[in-house]
């Protein structure tokens, strides 16, 4: 069979690009060795933002009377069921996906995919059969999984994955999350925020570290609060997992500590899922472990596009939907803008929450820059305090001369729904003084984004 364009993957690059294509007339095919949707909806972005949000329900049930709520009876989490509802979601999100394909005129293509020309994609299916698909143009949205240290190989039993951890078949007593970005956070607080004994080890000296350094430690005296150990400028350098705990060696600044825990998940980041698709076979280019592309996600073969975790930059599901837009657009005789790197919003689904998007205040320093920085706490805001959720600030970072904002870096409730006013207003060059006169609604968690403005302007009038 033939097809204007075939996609390989279906996680948040391949079908929102497989839609895209449908939507501009392009018939479409998509290969997916597993479920709808990729690891994002299957064991990624959807099922992990269920089991927070079952730790947040639990955490104010547990602080009920701080809202005048009384509650008869011992309140506990039930780990089996909050497991069962994020598969849940998980699995109406995917069938979601396949109504999509359905609606758009989409085939499913069940296997693995393979090139083997730059016009033609060989799938495997589980019972071993192999079919040949002719398409004009290729998509490689192939992903990721855990990547594994030397020293940390995974069995899928004591020494887990992102993907085992989200279906425990009980909840463990104790658990060393080794790696503080936004995936060993977020698991770090929802197993503690449950009654886990969690002990996070990071290598670099702030959790998120990424992030603004006041951002880092505002989110590690919370985690403290929760009575979490968190280990920094630390590494784990071996794990014995003979006995019935797993004994993990653990190198700091003091000297070796030795931590016993049921489970051991390594959160150390990705490793792309390249191989075995026929990169070699066509003589596709790489950079550094990943597939190299130009600026429209074109690979040095003209037929073939790679977007998503196996190309450079940063390996989120937004990224990867507006990478395989443009992809497309670029195939269909469209003329699309290359996406600007610089403002692509950063997400941490902790409580409290991180967002971020733009250059860090210690960026701006090394660089060099004239700044103007405004920053308002959330405790503060009225809002905030109804909330109960006074923890956090906002901070906004600005070009002196010009206003332009450079950078914006906030902690507490709701900022990843508050990120997307920052991103917009970067992209379109909105000044400090432009969102000082942009009028916020009272009392909403949002207005502490026009504060921190005035503030780096000495206008705020709320501190």
């Amino acid at each position: 069979m033939s097809y204007d364009l075939i996609v390989i993957g279906s996680g948040p690059g391949g079908y929102v690009a497989a839609i895209r294509a449908a939507q501009l007339g392009l018939k479409v095919g998509v290969v997916e060795r597993e479920n709808l949707g990729g690891i994002c909806l299957n064991w990624g972005c959807i099922p992990t933002k269920s089991l927070l949000k079952s730790a947040q329900a639990y955490e104010y049930a547990q602080h009920a009377a701080d809202y005048g709520v009384s509650i008869l009876g011992e309140v506990k989490p039930d780990f089996s069921a909050m497991v069962k509802r994020s598969r849940g979601v998980a699995e109406g999100m995917s069938k979601g996906i396949n109504f999509l394909f359905t609606k758009n005129k989409i085939d499913v293509l069940n296997g693995n995919g393979r090139l083997t020309n730059k016009n033609t994609v060989e799938v495997t299916d589980s019972a071993g059969s192999q079919s040949l698909y002719s398409a004009t143009n290729i998509i490689l949205a192939t992903g990721a999984r855990s990547r594994e240290l030397p020293n940390l190989k995974q069995d899928g039993k004591k020494i887990i994955g992102y993907r085992e951890a989200m279906t425990l078949p009980k909840q463990p007593k104790s658990i060393v999350v080794v790696g503080s970005g936004a995936i060993g956070s977020e698991f770090a607080y929802f197993y503690q925020s449950i009654g886990t004994e969690v002990t996070l080890v990071e290598f670099m000296p702030n959790v998120v570290p990424n992030e603004d350094e006041e951002v880092s430690k505002t989110l590690e005296r919370s985690f403290k609060k929760l009575k979490m150990k968190v280990l920094t400028n630390a590494s784990v350098e071996s794990v014995d997992t003979s006995g019935e705990l797993c004994k993990v060696t653990i190198k700091t600044k003091k000297g070796e500590e030795i931590v016993e825990a049921e489970i051991v998940l390594s959160a150390v980041g990705i490793s792309p899922n390249i191989e075995n698709i026929g990169l070699e076979d066509l003589g596709i280019e790489l950079e550094r472990g990943k597939v190299k592309v130009n600026e429209f996600c074109r690979t040095n073969v003209d037929s073939v596009y790679a977007i998503g975790d196996i190309i450079s930059g940063p390996a989120l599901a937004h990224v990867a939907s507006a990478e395989g837009i443009l992809a497309v657009e670029k195939i269909a005789g469209l003329n699309p803008h290359p996406i600007d790197y610089s403002n692509i919003p950063g997400c941490t689904y902790t409580n409290p929450e991180v967002s971020s998007v733009g250059i860090t205040e210690q960026k701006a320093k090394e660089l060099g820059l004239d700044v103007k920085i405004g920053k308002f706490p959330y405790s503060a805001s009225g809002k905030a305090s109804a909330a109960g959720q006074k923890d956090g600030f906002v901070k906004l970072i600005f070009d002196a001369k010009y206003g332009e904002l450079l950078g914006a870096h906030m902690i507490g409730g709701n900022v990843t729904e508050m990120i997307a006013e920052l991103v917009v207003a970067k992209k379109l060059e909105i000044t400090g003084h432009e969102l000082i006169k942009s009028i916020h609604p009272h009392p909403t968690m949002s207005e502490a984004i026009m504060e921190a403005a005035a503030a780096a302007y000495d206008e705020v009038i709320h501190l």
